[in-house]
């Protein structure tokens, strides 16, 4: 059974969802580029998360703690890598997230995603779809994998592409990189090679701050068979930004995310307390976000963010990387905590985010916790 979710320009992603009546439902959801490019000066029903906003105090930060990397490298002074370990476990408890700087990812590979990303993004609506493949995957693989869940659900201003960067092979059968532009493929996994090693230098790094051993978390990593998913997330201008919501409350079901973005910034919130704070992101920095399943492994010495993206009046760009072990590994809380953690499977851990997904507080971590 086919149904529509708005009738806004004819364009449409499908999705499946589970009726009531737990009968399958391939459902039409508007493709939002194809709505911004109408030049629509009002929000479709669809897409408003709120009749009024102003219930929610939305700050703006006018600084975020950064991480030099270069401080944490093995060969930087002993007593500037002391503080910058220092300064490390701070933000990473306080906020669960952080921008990094002097990372070793060349600025040529980081343009080139862009120039790819934009590239993609560039394309008719017609040549983007034959360009990437799909399939039902339960982690939203491919383009338009949008997480659609019930028919009234309200939708996020957002169009996407994702894809299964490692292990390697874990994409064969899976037609989910883009055909054009013809290196883009090529492009971003020279990313996600550098990428990953920053993730590695930043495991350790965290485990170190916390005064653990620091392997402690890297160990889960197997350099043959953890997993990298590549999330490419497009915002088109919104004509009433303040309704509508880039992407839902939400916490990351990973070890670590590192992104990257462009076009503007501005979009990424934070909860704290119970404000929502704008994160002050410059576009030449990363962003690494503390994942759930690290969450797990530090025994909640760390926390992941709940945290969320407005929607704007400008187009923007992100690119995340996400970072786990393998699926079968299980992982454990380490030794001597008390913070109420038990032993998961990453691919039970994953599988139950996303089966519940989306829902209104961080709801999925309880699955890892003791009764």
């Amino acid at each position: 059974m086919e149904e529509d979710m708005g009738e806004e320009g004819g364009c449409f992603h499908e999705a499946t969802i589970m009726g009531q009546d737990g009968i399958p439902r391939t459902v039409r959801v508007p493709v939002v580029q194809e709505l911004a490019r109408q030049g629509l000066k009002f929000l479709p029903e669809r897409f408003i998360k709120a009749r009024n906003p102003s219930h929610e105090a939305n700050i703006t930060l006018p600084m975020f703690p950064s991480i030099n990397m270069a401080k944490l490298g093995q060969q930087a002074e002993p007593g500037v890598r002391a503080q910058e370990l220092a300064q490390l476990a701070s933000c990473a408890k306080e906020w669960g997230m952080f921008l990094v700087t002097d990372h070793g990812i060349h600025p040529s590979v980081v343009h080139g995603v862009k120039d790819v990303v934009q590239g993609f993004f560039r394309l008719p609506l017609e040549e983007k779809r034959a360009s990437v493949g799909s399939y039902a995957s339960i982690d939203n693989m491919g383009y338009g994998r949008n997480f659609v869940k019930s028919e009234d659900q309200p939708l996020d201003w957002i169009d996407r592409l994702a894809m299964k960067a490692a292990p390697k092979g874990v994409d064969e059968g899976l037609l989910v990189w883009p055909q054009k532009p013809p290196n883009f493929r090529q492009v971003m996994e020279k990313y996600v090679e550098q990428a990953r090693k920053l993730c590695d230098h930043l495991l350790q790094a965290l485990a170190e701050a916390l005064s653990l051993n620091p392997h402690v978390f890297i160990q889960n990593f197997d350099p043959e068979c953890s997993e990298i998913n590549v999330r490419v997330n497009y915002y088109p201008p919104c004509p009433q930004p303040e309704l509508a919501l880039g992407i839902t409350p939400h916490s990351d079901a990973s070890g670590l995310s590192l992104l990257t973005q462009f076009g503007c910034s501005g979009g990424l919130q934070v909860l704290k307390g119970l404000n929502w704070m704008t994160v002050p992101w410059p576009c030449d920095e990363l962003l690494v976000n503390v994942g759930d399943l690290l969450e797990i492994m530090s025994d909640g010495r760390l926390k992941s963010p709940w945290h969320r993206v407005v929607a704007m009046e400008k187009e923007r760009f992100s690119v995340a990387l996400f970072y786990n072990p393998p699926c079968s590994t299980e992982i454990q809380p380490v030794e001597d905590g008390d913070g109420g953690y038990k032993k998961v499977v990453v691919g039970d851990y994953v599988r139950h985010f996303y089966e519940i997904s989306p829902t209104l507080e961080k709801q999925a971590i309880a699955y890892a916790k003791n009764a």
